[in-house]
């Protein structure tokens, strides 16, 4: 059975992925169709339930849960792991509080977990542009933006040209949860059949572990897909995002999720999710 796979090209995604797609675990009788895609591009293609298993950020699962259903394996949570609020110069947030809209904000998608956490932490930041997240600190330095919401390997690049943080939002989020940070995770077709969906599940997790055990095994896969990123960049991509979360959510990953969305709904940033959004192993 070959089924439709996407994710994205950074380091954590492959290092995760490699195993998998690749064959050096026993897949059985499934294959995947794989496509690379950034994550908004991921989440918008959720939402029209293009692919069949895909990457996708936590904030847009609430809009997916009627389509699919979370895997136990796969997903970026962690502490210490959330997205930055930088500028090209010193700002002072205080001036939120006198004409916010006058702020111009790039942030890396609407759907990405970053932007909820953002609508968050200030909600009164509305002038917003969807940036491709590579993109936010080229923005900035040219001054086409105030503040640049920015996520994955930039939060290792962003200080080399100069731009200075504004704030952490993970640092916002444990603070005011004293949970983990649920970035990303991998969802599957609720219509596909049980036996295949638990199938996935494990080899996901099969796939994670080869990648631990075998840490260099798919580094060339990884370069092949990191846009001219310095190995240590990646090796720190990878430590950051993929953790014992990414094997199994457990009960305080699924903790931390239960958490984001009771908070988003009922400051009405999400809508009514769906019940049964776990693959129950």
């Amino acid at each position: 059975m070959k089924l439709t796979l996407g994710f994205s090209p950074c380091p954590n995604d492959t290092f995760i992925f490699d195993a998998l797609i690749h064959k050096k675990i026993d897949t059985g009788d499934l294959d995947f169709e794989v496509s690379f895609e950034d994550v908004e591009t991921l989440n918008q293609q959720a939402f029209n339930k293009q692919l069949d298993i895909t990457k996708l950020s936590y904030h847009a699962f609430a809009y997916a849960t009627s389509n699919y259903q979370l895997l136990d394996a796969g997903s970026a949570l962690g502490f210490g792991v959330g997205p930055l609020l930088i500028s090209h110069r010193d700002f002072d947030l205080d001036r939120l509080k006198n004409n916010p809209s006058d702020i111009r904000v790039g942030i890396p998608g609407k759907y990405t977990t970053a932007n909820f956490l953002l609508s968050i932490a200030y909600p009164e930041l509305t002038n917003k542009e969807e940036v491709l997240f590579s993109d936010i600190e080229q923005k900035l330095i040219d001054k086409e933006i105030d503040l640049g919401l920015i996520i994955h390997e930039n939060r290792f690049t962003y200080q080399e040209k100069g731009l200075l943080k504004i704030m952490d939002l993970g640092d916002f989020w444990e603070q005011q949860t004293g949970c983990a940070i649920p970035l990303g995770g991998i969802v599957i077709k609720r219509d596909l059949p049980e036996d295949i969906k638990q199938q996935v599940n494990k080899l996901v997790r099969a796939s994670i572990e080869f990648a631990f055990a075998n840490p260099y095994s798919g580094m060339d896969f990884i370069r092949q897909h990191a846009q001219a990123m310095e190995e240590k960049v990646m090796l720190k991509h990878i430590n950051l995002y993929v953790n014992e979360y990414s094997k199994d959510l457990g009960t305080e990953g699924r903790k931390a999720i239960n958490n984001m969305f009771n908070i988003a709904q009922e400051r009405k940033v999400i809508p009514h999710i769906s019940k049964n959004i776990y693959l129950n192993p």
